[in-house]
């Protein structure tokens, strides 16, 4: 069940960033983008998934009530009761409304169509921050979180993700970069700060959460962002300069290689959507990280924490890792395929965990 909640969610997250992606991007104009071929039937399929994988949670309460109360009145109870069955019902709502509209209205030949569709996507965002985790520890600081979270993170991500995939050519690059680069250090500090808010909210302290599977999986959320960083960097600043030298240079494979390192984060995000947060962070044999105990070198005792201790094992591993950055980076210089550069990702993100378990005392 974790597994299939898993991967609704993470596919819930992809079908928001094309959705909005790809009403933003109808906005901007054709000089200052790639040729795009974005299919109506993109959007129309992104609206249907999210009616279907936001409705994953509430068919796993569903499934834990029926058999004591019968469908009809548990159905009932979760939609007009539960919160997060009333947040499913108004996303469901809104949601038909919305595929209503894009069917009937083409979006992509007027501005203000455009901007409607972006209101009534903003509209399910709100919906996703009232039934989330945050919002049920703190209602009002937790919601307005993980909707700037959200938020920010489907714009940047959206965007990024429809220019990579839909993108017919490489036209424009450099013009598409002026624009989409702020957008993006905007979004990534947003995202930055609502991530401290929502992890202040949620983890009780964050190094003893590692010992449990939600402090696993927000470890590897949190690793995995330093590649995409270097990414960023890659094709914020070195592409720039390297389609200015050669304009038959395609970025398209380095952005493509972005996209699915987002995608990974968007797996582990999802998988923390699948686990209770730690707010107390007093750890048992039985809630101990099968993953945490495969690597900790140490004896592990119920109720202990985690005291980071740098030793010789963790700080060669550091120094590999911090290698591994250098050969990504090296690797497009090099002009080594884009492959090359994730798989190094791979590797610093593997190193650093390691780096990070094996100091643990």
């Amino acid at each position: 069940m974790i597994v299939l909640g898993m991967i609704s969610q993470a596919l819930l997250y992809l079908c928001f960033s094309l959705l909005v992606g790809s009403l933003i991007l109808s906005l901007i104009p054709n000089n200052y983008l790639p040729s795009l071929r974005v299919p109506k039937f993109v959007l129309v399929l992104s609206i249907i998934g999210i009616i279907i994988f936001s409705f994953f949670p509430v068919l796993q309460i569903l499934l834990y009530l029926i058999p004591n109360q019968g469908l009809s009145d548990t159905l009932q109870s979760v939609l007009l009761t539960f919160e997060v069955g009333k947040a499913w019902f108004f996303t469901f709502i809104v949601s038909v409304i919305l595929l209503l509209y894009i069917t009937v209205f083409d979006y992509r030949i007027k501005a203000f169509y455009g901007y409607v569709g972006i209101f009534l996507s903003f509209l399910l965002i709100l919906a996703l921050g009232w039934s989330s985790h945050p919002s049920s520890y703190e209602p009002l600081w937790g919601f307005i979180g993980d909707t700037i979270h959200f938020t920010a993170v489907t714009v940047w991500v959206g965007t990024l993700i429809v220019v990579s995939w839909f993108a017919t050519n490489h036209n424009n690059w450099l013009n598409f970069l002026k624009w989409f680069t702020p957008v993006a250090i905007v979004c990534f500090g947003m995202t930055f700060v609502s991530g401290l808010l929502l992890m202040n909210i949620v983890v009780e302290d964050y190094t003893n959460s590692w010992l449990i599977p939600y402090g696993q999986s927000l470890l590897m959320k949190h690793l995995f962002i330093i590649p995409l960083i270097v990414f960023a960097l890659i094709n914020s600043i070195f592409i720039r300069g390297k389609v200015k030298k050669d304009t038959h240079f395609n970025p398209l494979p380095w952005v493509k290689t972005e996209s699915v390192f987002l995608l990974i984060i968007f797996s582990a995000t999802a998988l923390l959507g699948q686990q209770s947060p730690p707010r107390n962070t007093n750890v048992s044999n039985e809630s101990v990280s099968k993953l945490f105990s495969l690597f900790y070198q140490g004896q592990f005792q119920p109720n202990m924490t985690a005291d980071l201790v740098i030793n010789t094992t963790s700080m060669l591993l550091l120094a590999v890792a911090i290698l591994f950055l250098g050969l990504m980076i090296v690797s497009f210089f090099k002009k080594m395929p884009a492959i090359m550069s994730f798989l190094m990702g791979v590797l610093l993100v593997f190193s650093l965990y390691l780096s990070l378990i094996l100091s643990i005392q």
